[in-house]
């Protein structure tokens, strides 16, 4: 079996600077994944501080309840972080983060069905307990449904090519196995991406559909606006394009306030902007990336709530 790959949160320092403007004020980490980000915040709350985490994997929620009980500043719920509302009330966040994607223990650990390059049964559900398995769903989907969710979530152009070969093969056997499906896409795909695996965006296409990721992260934006405080602050960490250009377009909109005809002349003060854009969006520097090649997709964007 492959050795495993520690752990190493992307963007911390910076995530989390950007993120703690309260010392006292109430968080939220809504991927709380290893606890990376959770630790390092909860190092920078005094002992009014609280952070509340949430994660859908239950091997996260059982490392998280290992800290909840050696610090009663924190919690952490099983749950979806699109569903924050049921656990924080309007105007109580001092800071919402997000840290998108898969960790590298979910990644490494075959049993959980996320990797095309060690073999191990096709879940990619991040909580393995609920909803439809990978396997499941390409047993059943449709050719067009499976093109276009790898066309979608994967920008692959030749899904329709790995969608017809999946269904193919599916005829003659159930696809069960992550080598399995990693090896029907190579030879589906005729145009290889130097130092890019075959079957990567069709790996994480069908991982994003599998999660509802996009749907979950669209919620939590739109709930963000009721749930922080005025001045709290909104910190995402992305890796897939399509995630960052929500996060982006979401902030833009937000901080342009209320959309009015162009040639009605409406005082800036009268738009009722929600969010303020904070700095440039951050990327891992060369060192970090060095340490972790994993990290250099991430993308990071802060955004603040105004009064």
């Amino acid at each position: 079996m492959a050795a495993m790959q520690e752990h190493e949160t992307v963007l911390l320092h910076p995530a989390v600077d950007a993120l703690v403007t309260d010392c006292a004020g109430f968080y939220v980490d809504g991927t709380f994944g290893r606890g990376g980000h959770s630790r390092l915040i909860l190092e920078q709350l005094d002992e009014n501080g609280r952070l509340l985490a949430i994660d859908k994997d239950p091997g996260a929620i059982k490392i998280g309840q290992e800290l909840s009980a050696s610090d009663a500043r924190f919690c952490i719920r099983h749950g979806a972080f699109s569903d924050a509302d049921q656990w924080v009330a309007p105007g109580q966040a001092a800071g919402i983060l997000l840290d998108l994607g898969v960790s590298s223990p979910q990644l490494d650990e075959a049993q959980r069905g996320f990797s095309f390059t060690h073999d191990g049964p096709l879940d990619m559900r991040m909580n393995p307990e609920a909803g439809e398995s990978a396997a499941q769903w390409l047993g059943s989907a449709s050719e067009k449904e499976i093109a276009d969710v790898i066309f979608q979530y994967g920008e692959e152009r030749f899904s329709r090519r790995i969608a017809k070969a999946i269904v193919m093969q599916r005829e003659d056997q159930p696809i069960t196995r992550t080598l399995q499906l990693a090896e029907i896409v190579k030879q589906a795909n005729p145009a290889w991406e130097k130092h890019k695996h075959p079957a990567t965006r069709a790996f994480q296409a069908i991982r994003i559909h599998i999660n509802q990721e996009l749907l979950s992260l669209q919620e939590l934006l739109s709930k963000s606006l009721q749930l922080l405080k005025p001045g709290g602050r909104l910190v995402v960490i992305s890796f897939h394009s399509l995630e960052d250009r929500m996060v982006k377009q979401f902030i833009q909109k937000q901080s342009r306030g209320d959309e009015f005809p162009r040639d009605l002349p409406v005082p800036e003060s009268a738009l009722n902007p929600r969010l303020k854009k904070i700095g440039k969006a951050v990327k891992p520097d060369a060192q970090e990336i060095a340490r972790n090649p994993r990290a250099r997709s991430a993308v990071m964007r802060v955004a603040e709530r105004m009064a």
